[in-house]
């Protein structure tokens, strides 16, 4: 699906940011027994140790890591800030001497390829983006993580997909794990844990907004998308497991960049993967000390993550986003929108639930890679001119990218074909 607008958590597990729900996801008492009942202080460009409430910097922090060697640093797949915290971590555990690896939520491992492609620096950027389907596989801008990626190739560390195909993730939560085919069991782990009473109160929490529908979600629908949250991070911590036990030899620390509602607690990716990993790990997530709603968080859960990264206040992505939700796009299927928040600049245009995807721009929408690709070169305040088809008949509407309160619209019919 397209971004989500404001990092809306949206359904089907697209996990970016934190809800304020019933249950603040950063203030419930579970995790780590030590911890789970006293909070710890954070500060904006401060980075503190849970466990103790000391205050480090990025050199101390890998430091303390010496002993680690899987590491989950959580993200905000569109906050700027969010993945130069993961750059920092990465280039601190280099310096000290680690062989880093780095696992990555965005490629499945069907990927692999493309990426020991790059990591060989035996392609150029538009190339990379090209052969490894960026667009397809993941569709946030490029410009997100370009940072990292270029600093991996230019010191020789490995980049690694850890993820399963999406198509495998949607099996599970359609048809559970025992109706699933041979070729979709044997691309997730055997063992999958979905036994955590902490981790499912952890998942409603993420999913408490208005806007995710869970008080109307039925049990049955709660539990097909909690199994594919289990499966998710089951097989990205088998699959970072394995590529560390491949290649990280006896100072290997592989660090897996990750949506932090993966990380959380540590009841996610890292309880899944002590199935098959008994050393050490640790978790670094990076907090907003205000979020977009003006709402102060001077204080966390103290078992949330092993270290706590203050941000200061989010403010809207660098790259614009239609704000809407698609089904669709993928094999064939056209683009059909399912979501469109009231405050949207596809809102302000009169886009609509139902409305299917034609042209942008004059590019036909064959699929959501296209629709990724034209939106990357988008910036705020540029129009996208949409060609979509409503109740049969053909509309052209004109977005305009605008941030909340400078919204609008314009809707003329489309041509018609001759």
């Amino acid at each position: 699906m397209p971004q989500p607008y404001r990092s809306r958590i949206l359904p089907l597990l697209a996990v970016a940011a934190f809800g304020l729900g019933a249950e603040e996801v950063t203030h419930l008492p579970v995790g780590d027994p030590a911890r789970r009942n006293r909070e710890v202080a954070i500060q904006v460009d401060t980075l503190t140790e849970a466990a103790s409430g000391a205050t480090l910097t990025p050199g101390e922090l890998a430091a303390k890591l010496d002993d680690v060697r899987l590491v989950f640093v959580g993200e905000n797949h569109t906050d700027v800030s969010f993945h130069q915290v993961q750059l920092q971590v990465i280039r601190e555990l280099q310096k000290r001497g680690r062989t880093v690896l780095v696992g990555l939520e965005m490629f499945p491992y069907t990927a692999q390829p493309g990426l020991d492609r790059w990591n060989a620096g035996k392609v150029t950027e538009q190339a990379f983006l090209d052969d490894s389907r960026w667009y397809l596989n993941w569709g946030y801008n490029w410009a997100y993580y370009r940072e990292i990626f270029l600093f991996a190739r230019e010191h020789g560390i490995q980049l690694y997909g850890v993820n399963t195909p999406r198509e495998v993730v949607a099996a599970v939560r359609k048809k559970g794990f025992k109706d699933l085919t041979p070729e979709e069991a044997a691309a997730i782990p055997a063992q999958i844990d979905t036994n955590s009473p902490e981790h499912r109160r952890v998942v409603k929490a993420l999913f408490s907004d208005d806007e995710s529908g869970l008080h109307t979600m039925s049990d049955q629908v709660f539990e097909g998308m909690f199994s594919a949250q289990c499966t998710w991070d089951a097989t990205m911590g088998f699959n970072a497991v394995q590529a560390l036990k491949r290649s990280g030899g006896p100072k290997g620390i592989m660090v897996v960049l990750i949506g932090q509602g993966h990380v959380a607690y540590g009841l996610g990716i890292q309880r899944q993967a002590a199935h098959w990993f008994d050393g050490k790990m640790a978790s670094v997530i990076p907090v907003h000390v205000e979020d977009l709603k003006g709402k102060r968080t001077e204080k966390v859960q103290a078992s949330f993550a092993d270290y706590l990264w203050g941000l200061p206040r989010e403010q809207e992505p660098p790259f614009p986003s239609v704000g809407m939700s698609t089904r669709g796009g993928r094999n064939g299927q056209p683009m059909a929108i399912i979501d469109v928040p009231k405050d949207s600049p596809a809102a302000a245009a009169g886009l609509k639930v139902g409305d299917v995807l034609v042209s942008m721009d004059g590019t036909p929408v064959k699929d959501l890679e296209t629709y990724n690709t034209v939106m990357s070169a988008k910036r705020w305040t540029d129009p996208v001119v949409f060609t979509i088809s409503r109740d049969k008949a053909a509309l052209t509407i004109t977005v305009l990218l605008r941030r909340p309160a400078s919204h609008a619209k314009e809707t003329t019919p489309a041509p018609k074909a001759p």
